[in-house]
């Protein structure tokens, strides 16, 4: 499990390619790397990925072909950076909202306004999750716990906003995205269960 409290940024420093398979080395921030072990986990940009070996802060991570389908993670070059947290443990606080590394798909980043302190970004949904997004809830992206400001219908289909602080701005990967860019979703898991199981029972009643 994760919270969504990104912990640093990692910068991919080599990628190793193989049919409908890939495997990342990260240069992970060191306070990240104290205790670290084969098989722990890892999120990427909101992606629950294993740890496969350790170098010192030099870390691998499997990619397999449907975590190439559904996420950015596929898209990514040498250079670039991908938001990370390791996995929380009980007791640990939860400082955004329990989140499970499982992305149900992408975002495009539609429109981008700019304040003095603050910065608001519109995303298209991916069809289907359209239902589980309400105004004020919790939404992940790029592994961020992020709370969901507006929502309005574009001419492309439905679409979010969310408000970002500088905090946020100078510790992930958002502030570099720019119109166009992809993002991985992960759909609060508690509004998810409740939305499908009311559907289940309104189905049942007929």
């Amino acid at each position: 499990m994760f919270t969504g409290i990104v912990q640093g940024t990692a910068e991919v420093v080599e990628i190793k390619e193989a049919e409908a398979f890939r495997s990342h080395l990260v240069r992970l921030p060191r306070h990240l790397c104290e205790g670290l072990e084969l098989g722990a986990s890892v999120a990427h940009n909101g992606v629950c990925l294993t740890v496969t070996d350790i170098d010192g802060d030099l870390v691998s991570f499997d990619l397999m072909r449907e975590t190439l389908r559904v996420t950015n993670l596929g898209g990514l070059s040498v250079g670039d950076r991908v938001n990370v947290e390791r996995a929380a443990r009980f007791g640990d606080e939860i400082g955004g909202h329990a989140m499970s590394g499982h992305v149900m798909g992408q975002a495009e980043l539609v429109e981008l306004d700019e304040a003095p302190n603050n910065r608001r970004l519109w995303f298209l949904l991916p069809q289907g999750l359209e239902r589980f997004v309400f105004a004020k809830g919790y939404i992940g992206v790029d592994g961020i716990s992020l709370t969901i400001g507006e929502l309005r219908n574009d001419t492309r289909g439905p679409a979010f906003c969310v408000d970002l602080i500088p905090e946020t701005l100078a510790r992930t990967t958002l502030a570099d995205r720019r119109p166009g860019d992809r993002v991985n979703l992960e759909i609060d898991p508690q509004t998810q269960a409740i939305v499908e199981t009311v559907e289940r029972v309104m189905a049942a009643r007929g």
